[in-house]
């Protein structure tokens, strides 16, 4: 079996990493960027901080400021007509994973506009073209949206998330600059490193897991244990630690694959507008606990990383135990609501939410083979 890791052509981290942005654009020989963000952003004086390095570099841009939370198609294709009417030849994801992807979206259409439609990129699409050059910003501590070949949009007329797997949409360039994530309110940062976790512990499970990405997942595992809680309380350290385990996180995950939570979670949030860290949260201490039979000794080694003492001397039953219950317990100490009642989730709808899980492209990773009746006991047994 062959594998294939792929990743950031550069990447730069730490306080004050944007100041490399000016540099990238005049090595590159970029002539003017689309800078794709959100309103909130620009308000809060994050994303402006990035355009003050363009603005004191005198490099030329113009803004895209419409995306929202949970990104619609609607929006992918202003994104498209923007970057045409621009004149650009490069895109400046500024944001979370909603900025980044849609960023990948509007590269990957641009250059491959046989995929206008947009639904066709769903799962592995096979285009022919690398997207336009994006060079992208992190300002949350969770999606790593900037080291994957991965993203979601959301198909409203059909009330449903679509997964993209491309190695075209990749970041060439990511900065991960932990001041442009101090300003992260509580709920943010909680739900965003939860996502992380889930990345890390479904990565490091999936059918695709191997050596190389075994060890980027357990020490991200291990950094994001024992940084979150004070991550959550705007720790500066805790913040620059987190920055570092979801990017480790995602340099695993979009090699390996995910799993059954992502499947579970899309649809809460095509459904319900749940917030993604937050239904990843919420469902994965009973995906864990569901998947522990196929983990082997995984589940030994996520306890061990996550505090839990003497796990060597357990047996593999009450180490995966431990271990499912350490996750729930960090999940609850941030403040993530554990059942999907206190998120709005209706009984009724679970039959055809479940069905839409099933479909996604990250369940066929899971370890475990399932079918829709049993995404339906999942989805109860966390009401």
């Amino acid at each position: 079996m062959t594998n294939r890791v792929v990743l950031n052509e550069t990447s730069y981290f730490g306080k004050g990493a944007i100041q490399k942005i000016a540099d990238e654009v005049k090595t590159r020989k970029f002539k003017k960027a689309l800078v794709v963000t959100d309103k909130a952003l620009i308000e809060h004086q994050v994303a402006t901080k990035v355009m003050d390095v363009l603005d004191n570099a005198s490099l030329s841009y113009e803004v895209f400021d419409e995306i929202e939370p949970n990104p619609s198609m609607e929006v992918v294709f202003k994104g498209i007509e923007a970057f045409k009417q621009s004149g650009g030849d490069y895109l400046l994801a500024v944001g979370g994973g909603s900025s980044i992807d849609t960023a990948k979206a509007i590269g990957i259409v641009t250059n491959n506009p046989d995929h206008a439609d947009l639904r066709s990129l769903e799962g592995e699409p096979g285009t022919e073209n690398p997207s336009v050059p994006i060079l992208a910003v992190t300002t949350t501590s969770g999606t790593a949206a900037e080291v994957t070949i991965n993203y979601v949009i959301t198909d409203k007329e059909n009330n449903r998330k679509f997964a993209c797997v491309d190695s075209h949409d990749i970041p060439v360039v990511a900065f991960v600059d932990s001041d442009l994530m101090m300003g992260m309110p509580t709920s943010l940062a909680a739900a965003t490193g939860m996502d992380a976790m889930t990345h890390a512990i479904e990565g490091y499970i999936t059918k695709g897991a191997w050596e190389l990405t075994d060890m980027l997942h357990i020490k991200a595992i291990e950094i994001i244990g024992r940084s979150l809680r004070a991550s959550v309380k705007n720790d500066q350290k805790a913040r620059e630690e987190m920055a570092l385990g979801q990017y480790v996180a995602g340099m695993g995950f979009s090699n390996a694959g995910l799993g059954l939570v992502h499947g579970m979670a899309h649809p809460l949030s095509a459904w319900y507008d749940i917030p993604h860290g937050v239904a990843c949260a919420a469902l994965l201490p009973n995906v864990m606990d569901y998947n522990k039979d196929a983990a082997g000794e995984k589940y030994r080694e996520i306890a061990r990383v996550l505090g839990v003492e003497n796990v060597d001397a357990m047996l593999p039953e009450e180490a995966a135990e431990l271990a499912v219950a350490a996750v729930r317990q960090l999940s609850k100490d941030v403040g993530i609501p554990e059942h999907l009642v206190e998120l709005g989730v209706k009984e009724e709808d679970l039959p055809k939410i479940a069905e839409d899980a099933f479909k996604d492209v990250n369940t066929s990773g899971n370890p475990k083979e399932t079918d829709v009746q049993e995404i339906i006991e999942l989805y109860r047994s966390c009401m």
